[in-house]
C-alpha cells in the first residue's frame, strides 16, 4: 500500500473514531438528577445516585444501561417481601385527608403524610361484614418502610403546593428506603367539570385546568384539540408529581342506564378508538419518556353492556351480557389504546353471561386477560386489577378462599392489585406455594419498567414554584374554554330564536339539584356582560327563558337493586317547574347530559330550541347562543325516545345501529347557524 493511501485510511480510521466517540458521548450524555440524601458517586466522568447506598454503582443505578438490564439486576436484589409489597396499590393519604372515612371531622390537608391506618371491617358496597380486616390505606411511613408499597393513588383534593411539596416528601421518604426505589403516584381525572365526582370516579372540580367531560370531548369532534387537551393535563400531572393516571375509560356508552356513561367517549366504537388514541399519546407520548404521565386504559373488555345498566361494584350488578352479539366491538377503542402503547390496562369486576367464555369476573379470567387480551391483542404491559376484586367483588369465584383468589388472578395475568395496602395473603400465597416467585418476577419486570421508563429512578421530585406557575395557567385554560365551546350541541333551532339578538331581555336559570342546597334553582347574571343582554332577574321580565337543566342519578356508590330510570323527573327535575316555564314564555331548553336522559316529559310543542351540554360554563353557553362561537358539536351517543325504548334496548349496541323508533336525538346530530 502506497504512503498516500496510508494516509487517507488513517484520518478515515480517526474520523471514524472521532465520530464514534461524539456518538458515544451524545449518547451517554449527563442525565439530571434529583435527590435529597444520598450521595453522588462518579463512574467514568458520569455521575451516578447510590440508591442502596453501599458505595458502589450497580446495575440498577446505572442509567446508561439497557432498561431490561436495570430490571435484571434490581429483581436480583429485591427481597421477596419488597416485591409483594411493590404488587399492590391503594389510596395515600394527606395529613388530614380522611377520604372513605365516614363522619370524619373536616380539617386542612397539608403536605404532611397521614400515619393511620384506614381499615374497613364491613364490604363498602354489600355492607355485609369482610372475612377479615381489609387495609385500604396504610399510614404513609408504615406503608413505604414496612409494607414496601411504591404504588400508590392519591385522592385529595388541594392546592398545587401542597400536591407538589407532599410529592417531594414522599419521594424523600422513598429515597431513604434499602434500595431507594421511588413511588409512583396515580390519581383519577382532575381535569374534567363532571356531575359525579365520587371518590374513584373523578376529583370533580381542581386546580388544574378545566375542560368539558369526557362525552363532551367526544361531542367536540377535534382530535388534535383532544391531543393538545392531553398534552396540557400531561404537564399539569407530571408539574406536582403525578406519573399515572387511573384513566381513560374505553368503554362504549351503549346501555343507556349504566351510570358510568359520564366517563366514556360515547357510543361509537370507532370514535371512542380515535379519542383514546390521542389521549394516551398526549399523556404517553410516542413511548413513555421523562415527561410522560402512564395511563392506566379501563375497564376491559368494556364495561358499557351491564345487564339492566346495573354495575358490577355491587352483587346484583355483576353481570354482563352482549344480547346483540357485538362483544367483539367493545375491543376497537381498547386496541386503540394498546397500539398507542397504553402502559396499562384494567379489567373490571363483571363476568361475562352468554359468551364462549368461562362466567367468572374478568381479573380472574385467564382467556379474557392471556388469550385475548396479551396473545390475540398484543398487550404487553401491566394488568392492574380494579379496587377490591380479591376482597370484594369476586364475582364467579366466591367459594375460593382469598390465597385461592390471588392464585387465580395471578395464573390469569393479573400484575398490580388495587384496594389492600396489606400484603400479608399476597405474600402468604406465595410462600405456601400456590404461586412461584418466578410468576412474581414477572409482574415485578414489567412494574419496574414503568418506572424506569419515565425516569423516576434518575429524578421523582418536582420543581413546587415551576408547578405553581404550570397548573390551571391561563394559557392552559384558553385552550379548555374553547373546547367547552367546540362541546355544546345545538339539537333543535326551529324557530330561529337562535342567535339571541342585542339588548334580549333574558333571565337565566340553572336547575340543579346536587342534594346539598335546598334550593336547585341558580339565576346567572353575569358579572361582566359580553353579550350586549339584558339580563334580568324573573322570567316575567324576560322576554327570552334560558333554563340550563342537569339531571342525575344518585351517586354511584349510593345504588341501589331496583331499575334505573332515565325519566327527568326521576332523575332530580321538577318537571312542573320545567313546564311551567315553557309554557309561558319562549325558552331555550339546555340539558346536561351525563347519561342519554329521557326527555318526554317536558319535550312537547312549546319547546322549540334544545342544545345539549356536556360539562361546560354559561359564558361558553352565552357565547354559542348570541353567535359569538358558532355551534359545532355533534352528539356522542343517542338519546332514547322512551322508557320503552330503553327497556327493550340491547345493551351491547350502540344507539345509532337500535331499531328505528328508539331515538330523540340521534348519534352524530348537531346543528349550526350556517
Amino acid at each position: 500500500m502506497d504512503k498516500l493511501k496510508i494516509k487517507k485510511t488513517l484520518i478515515v480510521t480517526l474520523l471514524f473514531i472521532f465520530s464514534l466517540g461524539n456518538a458515544i458521548a451524545q449518547q451517554f450524555a449527563q442525565i439530571k438528577l434529583g435527590y435529597r440524601n444520598v450521595e453522588l458517586m462518579e463512574k467514568e466522568g458520569f455521575l451516578f445516585k447510590d440508591l442502596n447506598k453501599n458505595g458502589k454503582i450497580d446495575g440498577y443505578e446505572d442509567w446508561r444501561l439497557p432498561v431490561e438490564d436495570r430490571i435484571s439486576d434490581l429483581i436480583q436484589r429485591m427481597t421477596l417481601e419488597e416485591k409483594i409489597g411493590f404488587m399492590l396499590i391503594s389510596t395515600t393519604r394527606l395529613a388530614g385527608d380522611f377520604s372513605f372515612e365516614q363522619g370524619a371531622p373536616k380539617a386542612e390537608i397539608s403536605k404532611g403524610f397521614n400515619e393511620k391506618d384506614l381499615v374497613q371491617e364491613m364490604n363498602m358496597f354489600t355492607r355485609k361484614p369482610l372475612p377479615y380486616p381489609m387495609m385500604m390505606a396504610a399510614g404513609t411511613t408504615k406503608g413505604i418502610t414496612e409494607l414496601h408499597l411504591r404504588h400508590l393513588i392519591l385522592r385529595a383534593n388541594t392546592s398545587t403546593k401542597i400536591m407538589a411539596e407532599w410529592s417531594n416528601n414522599l419521594q424523600e421518604l422513598c429515597e431513604n428506603s434499602r434500595l431507594g426505589i421511588p413511588a409512583i403516584v396515580a390519581s383519577n381525572p382532575r381535569n374534567h367539570i363532571t356531575v359525579d365526582a365520587s371518590i374513584g370516579l373523578s376529583q370533580g372540580t381542581t386546580v388544574f385546568s378545566k375542560w368539558p367531560g369526557e362525552l363532551g370531548l367526544a361531542a367536540m369532534r377535534d382530535l388534535p384539540l383532544t391531543r393538545e387537551f392531553a398534552e396540557i393535563a400531561r404537564q399539569e400531572w407530571a408539574a406536582v408529581g403525578l406519573r399515572k393516571g387511573y384513566q381513560y375509560m374505553a368503554d362504549l356508552a351503549t346501555e343507556p342506564r349504566w351510570q358510568r356513561n359520564e366517563g366514556t367517549f360515547g357510543e361509537d366504537a370507532d370514535l371512542a378508538a380515535d379519542m383514546i388514541r390521542e389521549v394516551v399519546l398526549g399523556f404517553q407520548g410516542e413511548k413513555l419518556g421523562l415527561g410522560s404521565v402512564a395511563l392506566t386504559t379501563k375497564h376491559f373488555p368494556g364495561g358499557g353492556p351491564q345487564v339492566a345498566g346495573h354495575d358490577p361494584h355491587f352483587v346484583w350488578g355483576q353481570d354482563q351480557h352482549y344480547p346483540g352479539n357485538m362483544f367483539e366491538y367493545h375491543l376497537k377503542p381498547f386496541q386503540a389504546a394498546i397500539d398507542a402503547g397504553t402502559s396499562s390496562i384494567m379489567p373490571y369486576y363483571a363476568k361475562p353471561i352468554g359468551t364462549e367464555y368461562e362466567e367468572v369476573a374478568f381479573a380472574y379470567n385467564k382467556a379474557i386477560i392471556k388469550d385475548l387480551l396479551r396473545d390475540k391483542m398484543g398487550f404487553q404491559g401491566i394488568v392492574n386489577s380494579d379496587t377490591g376484586p380479591i376482597e370484594m367483588m369476586p364475582w364467579g369465584v366466591e367459594e375460593l378462599s382469598i390465597h385461592q383468589r390471588y392464585q387465580r388472578a395471578l395464573e390469569s395475568g393479573v400484575d398490580l392489585f388495587s384496594g389492600t395496602a396489606d400484603p400479608t395473603l399476597l405474600l402468604e400465597t406465595v410462600k405456601n406455594g400456590l404461586v412461584s416467585e418466578a410468576r412474581i418476577d414477572e409482574s415485578i419486570a414489567r412494574l419496574l419498567k414503568e418506572k424506569f421508563l419515565l425516569g423516576l429512578f434518575e429524578d421523582p421530585f418536582v420543581d413546587v414554584a415551576a408547578a405553581e406557575r404550570i397548573v390551571g395557567n391561563a394559557d392552559f385554560q384558553a385552550k379548555g374554554d374553547l373546547a367547552m365551546r367546540k362541546s355544546i350541541v345545538l339539537l333543535r333551532n326551529d324557530n330561529q330564536t337562535l342567535p339571541m339578538a342585542p339588548k334580549t331581555k333574558v333571565y337565566f336559570e340553572s336547575y340543579y339539584d346536587n342534594g346539598r342546597t335546598d334550593n336547585p334553582i341558580t339565576v346567572i347574571q353575569p358579572t361582566a356582560n359580553h353579550w350586549a343582554l339584558d339580563f334580568v332577574g324573573s322570567k316575567e321580565e324576560a322576554d327570552l327563558v334560558i333554563l340550563w337543566l342537569t339531571p342525575t342519578f344518585t351517586s354511584l356508590f349510593n345504588s341501589t337493586d331496583q331499575p334505573l330510570s332515565l325519566k327527568l323527573s326521576d332523575c332530580k327535575i321538577d318537571v312542573n317547574h320545567v313546564n311551567s316555564i315553557t309554557s309561558t314564555k319562549p325558552t331555550v331548553v339546555l340539558i346536561n347530559y351525563t347519561s342519554p336522559w329521557i326527555i318526554e316529559e317536558i319535550y312537547n310543542e312549546n319547546v322549540k330550541t334544545v342544545l345539549a351540554t356536556f360539562g361546560t360554563s354559561s359564558d361558553a353557553i352565552l357565547d354559542i347562543m348570541t353567535g359569538k362561537f358558532s355551534p359545532t358539536g355533534k352528539m356522542p351517543l343517542t338519546t332514547p325516545l322512551s322508557t320503552q325504548a330503553v327497556l327493550e334496548n340491547q345493551s351491547d349496541v350502540p344507539g345509532y345501529l337500535k331499531p328505528s323508533g328508539y331515538a330523540l336525538f340521534k348519534f352524530g346530530e348537531g346543528l349550526s347557524f350556517d
